[in-house]
C-alpha cells in the first residue's frame, strides 16, 4: 500500500496585514499544496505551539516563549521600519502624563500589547493601570485615559481619532525613534520535529511564501483595489498601509527582534534569547 504524504498544515492570519501574502499564495497556485488554516493570531499561536499546525505565523512574544520547539523561516515576517499604522495608542493626553492613569488594552495581541507597555514604562517613565476590554474606542475611553488598539480597528482609529481631538501614537514609529531599529510583530515558524522529518516540504512552503510576498509587492495597487471592495477602507489607504509593512527578516530586522527579546526578558515576559540569536530552519 502506498502511503500518501499529508499536506503541511499552514496557518494564515485573517487580518489586513497578512492579506498581501494570501493574495500571492492564491495567485501563484500554492494553496493547493497546503492545508491552509485561517484564524485569529491568538488561535494560530496556540495551534502552532500545540502541534495542531506544522508551519505558520506566530507573534514574536509567543515565538520567544516557545523557541525551543520552533525554528524560524528565513526572510519572512510582519513588521515595520518606522510607522506601522495598525498598532497604536490613542490617548486623551500626552503619553508622558499617563502615570497612574487607566489604559485599556483592546487586543490580546501579546507583542503589540507588550510593545505598548515597554514604550510607556521605559521610554516615557510612566506606570499606567492596564486593563483589558473589547476593542471599541468610544467605550474604551469612557473608562480609560488611553487605549491600545491593534489590527484593523487601529487602522480605522488612525483616521477617526484626530477628528475627535485625540492623540494617536504609532507604536512602530515610536519603537524606531526609541531604538533606531525595525519592529518585528510576527514571524513564520515551523515545528522542529516537522522540519527534521520533512525538510523538503518545509523548503517548498518557504519558497511559496517568498514567491507570494514578492508577487504581491509587485502588484500592491492591484491588491489594494481588490481588497477595497470588501474592506472599510479605500484603495489608496490600503495601498499606503501595505507599503509601510515590512515582510522581510534580514539582519536589521533580526537586530530589532533581538532588542525586543532583550527588553521582554528583562521584564520577565519571555525567556532570554541565546547569544547566537534565533534559530532558522535549513531551507
Amino acid at each position: 500500500m502506498v502511503s500518501l504524504v499529508q499536506r503541511p498544515r499552514v496557518g494564515h492570519i485573517q487580518f489586513l496585514n497578512c492579506l498581501p501574502l494570501y493574495w500571492g499564495l492564491m495567485r501563484s497556485g500554492a494553496l493547493i499544496d497546503v492545508e491552509l488554516c485561517k484564524d485569529s493570531p491568538d488561535r494560530l499561536n496556540a495551534a502552532l505551539v500545540a502541534g495542531d499546525l506544522d508551519i505558520g505565523p506566530i507573534s514574536l512574544v509567543e515565538y520567544l516563549r516557545h523557541a525551543d520547539d520552533l525554528l524560524l523561516l528565513p526572510d519572512l515576517a510582519v513588521g515595520s521600519d518606522g510607522p506601522v499604522l495598525s498598532v497604536n495608542i490613542v490617548s486623551t493626553r500626552p503619553l508622558a502624563e499617563l502615570d497612574g492613569a487607566r489604559v485599556a488594552l483592546g487586543s490580546t495581541s501579546r507583542t503589540g500589547v507588550l510593545l505598548a507597555q515597554l514604550v510607556l514604562q521605559e521610554r516615557y517613565g510612566v506606570r499606567p493601570d492596564f486593563f483589558r476590554c473589547p476593542p471599541d474606542l468610544t467605550n474604551m475611553l469612557l473608562e480609560a485615559d488611553a487605549a491600545v488598539l491593534i489590527g484593523d480597528v487601529a487602522l480605522r482609529a488612525l483616521f477617526d481619532a484626530p477628528k475627535r481631538g485625540l492623540n494617536v501614537t504609532d507604536l512602530g514609529q515610536a519603537w524606531r525613534e526609541w531604538t533606531g531599529l525595525p519592529m518585528v510583530f510576527a514571524v513564520w515558524a515551523v515545528r522542529r520535529q516537522f522540519a527534521a522529518e520533512n525538510p523538503g516540504l518545509v523548503k517548498e512552503v518557504h519558497e511559496a511564501f517568498l514567491r507570494s510576498r514578492d508577487l504581491c509587492l509587485a502588484e500592491l495597487d492591484e491588491v489594494a483595489a481588490s481588497a477595497a471592495r470588501w474592506e472599510p477602507f479605500d484603495a489608496k489607504t490600503l495601498a499606503s498601509y501595505f507599503r509601510v509593512l515590512d515582510f522581510s527578516l534580514g539582519q536589521r530586522q533580526v537586530d530589532g527582534l533581538r532588542e525586543f527579546a532583550r527588553r521582554a526578558a528583562a521584564l520577565g515576559e519571555a525567556p532570554q534569547l541565546s547569544e547566537e540569536g534565533p534559530e532558522f530552519a535549513a531551507v
